[in-house]
């Protein structure tokens, strides 16, 4: 049995990235290959579970993980999504999901592994089986990124959006880590305030939350709020902040506490934002960047 730190479970997408200015660029994405680029990068021991039609399993070139701790699956259908954004700073956007991927059974999950955590990157609503987060919590803490239970792709037209999850009152005690954006937090709670939203949704069962905003990072874990400020240099590689800041805070949360792990986490998502596509670096670079811009 091989055993992970975290088992990270969604599908690597192909993005169609359009900016305010129109100029668009094809480009893997996907929560499972920014979290896991973001993780293998501080070290940590991570997998990443994706599902993939035959002709796009070039796509798994971009994982920077080693090639044995990528599970991928052969199914009917990959997911892609076109993302036409309408400001610089990429806080407003339009996505279309042009292609939808197969969902996740528990039966995906590889025999032969473990893991401490288990962490749904999911997109869109369906992504994964009815059951898969109540099995998994059988088996170690359950990380969820909200997105892929909020957003929804519409059936005929692929037009995205976003509605409160139905079964959220049931299902968030079992989850051990919460991740959202501040949108999405106020979608599920009903209040702007996002420290309100945390203690909010920590009331109804998750253990902590954590919650991303262009200006900073919040983590609450039932008994301290901490916030961590974003230093990131530039926004050209803002797409996959979230991803990439779940992904640290939990790996390092298995070894520190809530405030080292969440500074940890935003350095290295201030790193990445300054740079392009999925994480690529040591810990040892967002070491330094700690030492300069959070010392």
């Amino acid at each position: 049995m091989k055993h992970y730190e975290s088992v990270i479970i969604g599908h690597i997408t192909e993005d169609i990235n359009i900016d305010h200015e129109d100029n668009a660029v094809r480009i893997c994405g996907g929560a499972v290959l920014y979290s896991s680029a973001s993780a293998h990068a501080l070290g940590h021991k991570v997998a990443a579970v994706t599902k993939l039609a035959d002709a796009d399993f070039a796509r798994l070139a971009q994982f920077t993980l080693p090639e044995e701790d990528i599970y991928v699956r052969a199914c009917d259908a990959s997911t892609t999504i076109r993302n036409k954004y309408y400001t610089a700073d990429k806080e407003r956007r339009d996505c279309v999901c042009l292609s939808r991927g197969t969902p996740f059974a528990l039966s995906d999950l590889p025999a032969d592994i473990s893991g401490d955590i288990y962490h749904f990157a999911g997109l869109i609503v369906g992504d994964y089986a009815d059951g898969m987060i109540e099995a998994c919590a059988e088996k170690g803490a359950v990380a969820v990124d909200v997105q892929g239970l909020l957003r929804h792709a519409d059936a005929t037209t692929g037009e995205m959006y976003f509605e409160d999850w139905a079964q959220k009152k049931d299902l968030l005690p079992l989850i051990t880590y919460l991740k959202t954006d501040a949108a999405e937090a106020e979608i599920l709670t009903g209040t702007a305030d996002r420290v309100e939203a945390a203690k909010i949704l920590h009331q109804w069962g998750a253990k902590e939350v954590l919650i991303t905003h262009n200006t900073e990072v919040l983590a609450y874990d039932g008994k301290t709020v901490c916030t961590c400020p974003i230093k990131a240099r530039n926004l050209s590689g803002r797409t996959g902040r979230g991803d990439t800041t779940f992904a640290a805070y939990l790996t390092e949360r298995l070894h520190s506490d809530l405030q080292t792990a969440l500074l940890v986490a935003t350095a290295t998502v201030s790193l990445k934002m300054e740079t392009p596509g999925p994480l690529r670096c040591t810990r040892g670079d967002v070491e330094a960047y700690i030492d300069r811009f959070y010392r």
